[in-house]
């Protein structure tokens, strides 16, 4: 066997592999460059060594850095299955189109107000393409054996989000593993990581390799947040990722409120994706640690605003609410609109709940800014701005640690890292030299590894 770094190397984005025999072409996971703008400029490159005619994809989870390229390549002419976990391939039908649907957007409105060197900007692939790319997806279930050629692959869970896998290849005798993206073992949503069998080479994610989570009490910080906020009389606004994130937070809320823990204030859920992905949640809830009680519990708390006009009409709520809108990082989406009625009211929280990358609102106003620059205007900051630490989806470098030396791995092993900033590559790498047996290399962009 042959393998490619295609993406996913030296940085956290654009996981894409190429694994090869001399009959076979497989690619495991296939993202888009998302973040600084030389990354993302290589989803518009000339398609590297023919992966549009690849004869299948195989996906860790649905995230847009692992899946969210199979779209521009069924522009290309891809017509090839794509195999993945059923709850997976119930996400991919979400966020494949909301990506191109943005993308459509964002092209229009380039070419409106004449913004970048193009006279006719182009979405990367527009809705329409990325729902056709959803006929492609073929969904398997976990520990389920399949070929591709002369390459047997399976899926084992490795939490993270809902239907997040491992992708395990066997080829005459050898065996390589994807790790895909770790979750945490005390999660509070997803099962925790099932530990690996015995491969020869494994592809290690390394997102936390420089950092630790801490002993943070999610819930009581959440709890100290409502209380304070309700007090004052004024709204609570939580920037949320639609998959994963707001389905727990909906939980919590829903939890403390049963216990008495907080006021029974309403709940907004203003992210028509966050919804939809709510429901798929919902209706696999057999692989989750939540039960259908608890969704059910969550859905009677929280009003869903799928419409502009139900969004709208938020603003005229008074007294203490709680509103869970997209997006994460506040870098788009409904939450701005709230930013615009609530940023300057000194009874009002905003709570971060999850990482705010560089240069985003978010971090801005995590970094304390008195104003803020939303659709051209710049607003005053009197809210309470808070952090909710302790849901990370990722396991930490010591959580992953822990994860290997449950598994059946051997000192023969070779590690070779991916989907980290070098910091943190390089950082995991001495953590594992230190630790373990295993040969440990970080790949590199378009490196060949032959087995």
């Amino acid at each position: 066997m042959r393998l490619v770094f295609l993406g996913g190397a030296e940085t956290v984005t654009g996981s894409k592999y190429l694994l090869e025999t001399d009959r076979t072409r497989v690619l495991v996971d296939c993202g888009l460059f998302q973040g600084y703008k030389w990354l993302r400029q290589r989803n518009w490159q000339p398609l590297p060594l023919g992966i549009n005619h690849v004869d299948a994809i195989v996906l860790t989870h649905a995230h847009l850095d692992h899946s969210g390229f199979i779209p521009a390549l069924y522009k290309q002419g891809f017509r090839g299955r794509v195999f993945t976990h059923s709850g997976t391939a119930g996400l991919c039908r979400i966020l494949w189109p909301d990506s191109g649907k943005i993308q459509e957007e964002d092209a229009k409105f380039y070419k409106r107000h004449g913004i970048g060197k193009h006279k006719n900007p182009e979405p990367l692939y527009d809705e329409a393409t990325a729902e056709a790319a959803c006929t492609l997806l073929e969904p398997v279930e976990f520990e389920q054996e399949f070929e591709i050629g002369d390459i047997q692959f399976r899926i084992q869970p490795v939490g993270h989000i809902l239907g997040a896998g491992s992708v395990i290849a066997s080829h005459q005798g050898k065996t390589i593993g994807f790790s895909g993206d770790v979750g945490r073992p005390d999660d509070l949503m997803m099962q925790p990581p099932k530990p690996l069998p015995d491969v020869d080479v494994l592809l290690l994610e390394s997102t936390y390799g420089d950092r630790l989570h801490g002993e943070h009490d999610p819930w009581q910080e959440l709890k100290q947040v409502v209380n304070d906020t309700a007090q004052r009389g004024g709204a609570l606004l939580i920037p949320s990722f639609a998959v994963g994130r707001a389905q727990v937070l909906q939980y919590m809320l829903s939890t403390l409120m049963d216990a008495g823990e907080i006021p029974p204030l309403p709940i907004f859920l203003d992210s028509p994706m966050a919804i939809s992905t709510s429901a798929v949640y919902h209706n696999c809830n057999h692989y989750l640690k939540l039960t259908e009680a608890d969704f059910a519990r969550a859905e009677q708390r929280v009003q869903f605003t799928r419409d502009v006009e139900q969004s709208k009409a938020i603003a005229k709520q008074t007294g203490p609410h709680i509103i869970i809108a997209g997006s994460g990082m506040a870098t788009g989406g409904r939450i701005l609109h709230h930013f615009k009625h609530w940023l300057a009211d000194h009874r009002s929280t905003v709570l971060f709940s999850g990482h705010q990358a560089g240069g985003t609102r978010g971090a801005k106003l995590i970094n304390g800014v008195e104003r803020i620059k939303v659709h051209g205007e710049w607003l005053q900051v009197r809210a309470q701005i808070h952090q909710l630490e302790g849901l990370s989806g990722h396991a930490d470098y010591q959580e992953i640690g822990d994860w290997l030396r449950q598994s059946e791995l051997s000192a023969n092993t070779k590690v070779v890292l991916v989907h980290g900033e070098p910091d943190a590559l390089e950082a995991q790498s001495d953590y594992l030299k230190q630790n373990f047996p295993f040969e440990v290399e970080i790949a590199g962009h378009m490196q060949v590894l032959h087995l």
